[in-house]
C-alpha cells in the first residue's frame, strides 16, 4: 500500500488521522513519535528502539464493526459513526478500517429496515427501536464465523423470523444473530440483556493459535494479525524455558497469559473486572490449559500482599493511563527480575520507565507495533530487567 488512500469521511469523522498518507509515511511518523518520546530513555540504557512492526494489510482490519443508526432532519435513515468527541452521527459506508463483509452486512440491514417498518431510535427524545448494529468476525478451523448484534430499545421484535430469513438470505455465512436490549439513556452501546435470535449466541476465533469464544460483550483484539505479532514479541521478550512462573497483571481476558502458558511452568493472571476473569477462565478451560489461574483482584494490592510470590517474569498490559507509582513499587518489592511491558500509549510508557529506573530496572529492548493503521495509535513492547 504505497499509494495514497483517500477517505471521503476523513474531514468529518476524525477517526483516521493518516488516511491521506502512504503506509510507508504513516510508519515513519510513528517511528518518529517513538524516537521523540522514548529515544532519550533508550539512549540512556544503551539501546535503540526497534523499527515499528508494520501490517501486511493496513486496510479493512477491524474484526469488530459498530454502526449507529439515526435519522437525518429530512427523515432519511443513516448508519455510521459518531463524529470524534461528539454525539453527531456521520453517515459512513465503506470505512477503510472496517472488515468489508461486516460493512456490507450493516448496509443490507439499513436497506431492510424500511420494509420491516422498524423505527430508528432518537437519542434526543428516547423514542424508537433500533439503536446500533455490531458485527463481529471470527475464523475457526479456517471457516468464517459472523455474529450480528442488533441493539434495540425494546424486547419486542416484530417480524423477527422473516428478518432473520431475509438477512441470512443475503449473507448465509452469518452464524449467529443476537438482540441486545439497551433501554438506558446512555452513551454505552450494549445493554445488559442478550436474546439469541439465531444460532448459538457466540462465535469462535482461533487466529491467535488458541480458541476464543466471543460473546456480544467479550473483549477481543480488533486486529488479529497484528495482535499475533505483538504477543509474539511479548513471548520472545519473556525468554521462557518452561521453568518460570509468570505473573500477568492487568490480564483482561487472559490472552497474553494463555499465549505464554505453553512455555512457562505456571501463569497467574490478575484482573479487577469480574466479567473479564470469567471469560479468561472459560477460555483457558476451552483450550485445555491447566497451568494457568485467574484471580479477580486489584493487581497492585495482589502484589503488595504476595511479596514472597517467587515470580520470575511479570507481564503487564495496563490501560492507556499506564501504570501507577504504587504498582511499580510493588513490582520492585517482589524482586521480579524480568518485566515485559505491553503499552498502548508511548507517553505513559515513557513516564513509567523513568519510575522503573528509580527502582533499579533498565530498559533492554523496545519495539513498537502498528496495531491500528491509518490512526495515530500505536503499541509498544518493552523488556525491562533488574
Amino acid at each position: 500500500m504505497s499509494e495514497m488512500t483517500s477517505c471521503p469521511y476523513s474531514k468529518k469523522c476524525g477517526g483516521c488521522t493518516y488516511s491521506d498518507r502512504t503506509y510507508a509515511e504513516q510508519l515513519e511518523i510513528k517511528n518518529e513519535t517513538v524516537r521523540k518520546l522514548l529515544g532519550q530513555i533508550a539512549k540512556e540504557n544503551g539501546i535503540k528502539p526497534g523499527p515499528i512492526v508494520g501490517a501486511k494489510e493496513p486496510l479493512y482490519y477491524r474484526n469488530k464493526v459498530h454502526s449507529v443508526f439515526a435519522r437525518t432532519k429530512k427523515g432519511q435513515i443513516i448508519r455510521g459513526i459518531y463524529r470524534r468527541d461528539s454525539h453527531e452521527v456521520i453517515s459512513v459506508s465503506g470505512c477503510l478500517l472496517e472488515d468489508k463483509k461486516a460493512d456490507a452486512i450493516i448496509e443490507e440491514i439499513k436497506r431492510l429496515v424500511p420494509s420491516f417498518k422498524y423505527r430508528i431510535f432518537d437519542e434526543d427524545n428516547g423514542t424508537g427501536w433500533l439503536r446500533h448494529v455490531l458485527v463481529r468476525m471470527g475464523k475457526c478451523g479456517g471457516k468464517e464465523e459472523i455474529m450480528v448484534i442488533l441493539v434495540t430499545a425494546d424486547v419486542a421484535f416484530p417480524g423477527k423470523n422473516n428478518f432473520v430469513k431475509a438477512l441470512r438470505g443475503a449473507f448465509p455465512e452469518i452464524t449467529t444473530i443476537v438482540q441486545n436490549i439497551n433501554k438506558k439513556r446512555t452513551s454505552m452501546v450494549l445493554g445488559d440483556r442478550d436474546i439469541v435470535v439465531y444460532g448459538k449466541g457466540f462465535i469462535e476465533d482461533d487466529r491467535l493459535g488458541l480458541k476464543f469464544r466471543i460473546s456480544p460483550g467479550s473483549f477481543f483484539q480488533i486486529n488479529s494479525e497484528q495482535t499475533k505479532k505483538l504477543y509474539g514479541l511479548a513471548l520472545e521478550f519473556a525468554q521462557l524455558t518452561g521453568k518460570e512462573t509468570v505473573l500477568d497483571a492487568y490480564c483482561g481476558t487472559g490472552t497474553i497469559g494463555m499465549f505464554m502458558s505453553k512455555s512457562a511452568k505456571k501463569v497467574t493472571g490478575v484482573e479487577l473486572n469480574p466479567d473479564a476473569v470469567r471469560d479468561a477462565r472459560d477460555n483457558a478451560k476451552r483450550n485445555g490449559i491447566t497451568n494457568i489461574e485467574f484471580i479477580c483482584a486489584d493487581a497492585t494490592k495482589y502484589m503488595q500482599e504476595h511479596v514472597e510470590g517467587g515470580y520470575d517474569v511479570l507481564c503487564m498490559d495496563p490501560p492507556r493511563s499506564g501504570s501507577t507509582p504504587e504498582f511499580i513499587k510493588a513490582a520492585a518489592g517482589m524482586d521480579i527480575g524480568r518485566i515485559v511491558y505491553v503499552s498502548c500509549n508511548p507517553e505513559t510508557l515513557a513516564r513509567d520507565l523513568k519510575l522503573f529506573a528509580k527502582q533499579g530496572y533498565r530498559l533492554k529492548k523496545l519495539v513498537p507495533v502498528d496495531m491500528f493503521p491509518l490512526t495515530d495509535n500505536l503499541e509498544c513492547c518493552a523488556l525491562i530487567e533488574k
